[in-house]
């Protein structure tokens, strides 16, 4: 497989690395902050005087960290895919042997994050505002994709390869577009469209990239 550029969180411009605990803490109270007003009036209700507010900061410290309102959200939406990855992998750790078993958990993490994480409906992982919002060389998809590829590697002890990378994007495209508008329409999103993603990616995983029982 090819070298692939670093994850979203490498990418991310801040004003000053949050090296100290106060400042990771305080990086954090702006990101809830953030998602907080997402959830209330859209990505457009996030500025600075805004976000200062509702995290009882000064507009002076969310420059501190952060040299635009794009760099923020870059950071939320870098979060919302550790945080996304990190349930992920503990799908992949629950799963059972048979091949890709950890494909429901994969779908069900995201699906409740879409629920129940402040300001992820809206934002995601960027890709409403821009397809390379966190990597200027991937689009988001297609980050994703390799993070599946690298974990399905760890699990069976293989190098994934430029072909896993192809199906696991396909897959991925196929999600993004079901679950955008499961959850166009109506906050808990329509189960018809979550049921249809489940079945399509599943039987498309099963059917190009045909794993072994662990």
């Amino acid at each position: 497989m090819n070298a692939q550029p670093a994850l979203a969180t490498d990418k991310v411009v801040m004003r000053t690395e949050p090296i100290q605990q106060r400042s990771a803490e305080r990086i954090t109270l702006l990101l809830d902050a953030a998602a907080a007003l997402i959830d209330e009036s859209g990505i457009d209700g996030v500025t600075t005087s805004a976000v200062a507010k509702r995290s009882k900061s000064s507009v002076g410290v969310v420059y501190r960290y952060f040299p635009n309102i794009q760099s923020l959200l870059r950071a939320l939406a870098a979060r919302n895919m550790e945080r996304y990855l990190d349930r992920v992998w503990a799908g992949v750790n629950a799963a059972g042997p048979e091949p890709w078993s950890s494909f429901d958990s994969t779908l069900d993490s995201f699906v409740d994050m879409t629920r129940n994480e402040p300001g992820f409906r809206a934002l995601r992982f960027g890709d409403v505002i821009d397809q390379r919002f966190m990597n200027p060389e991937l689009s988001n998809n297609a980050m994703l994709a390799r993070e599946f590829a690298a974990q399905v590697g760890r699990t069976y002890e293989f190098e994934p390869d430029d072909e896993l990378v192809f199906h696991l994007e396909v897959a991925v495209e196929i999600a993004s577009g079901l679950l955008s508008r499961a959850f166009q329409l109506e906050k808990d999103g329509d189960d018809r469209f979550i049921e249809a993603t489940r079945k399509l990616c599943g039987d498309y995983l099963r059917t190009h990239v045909p794993l072994p029982r662990t």
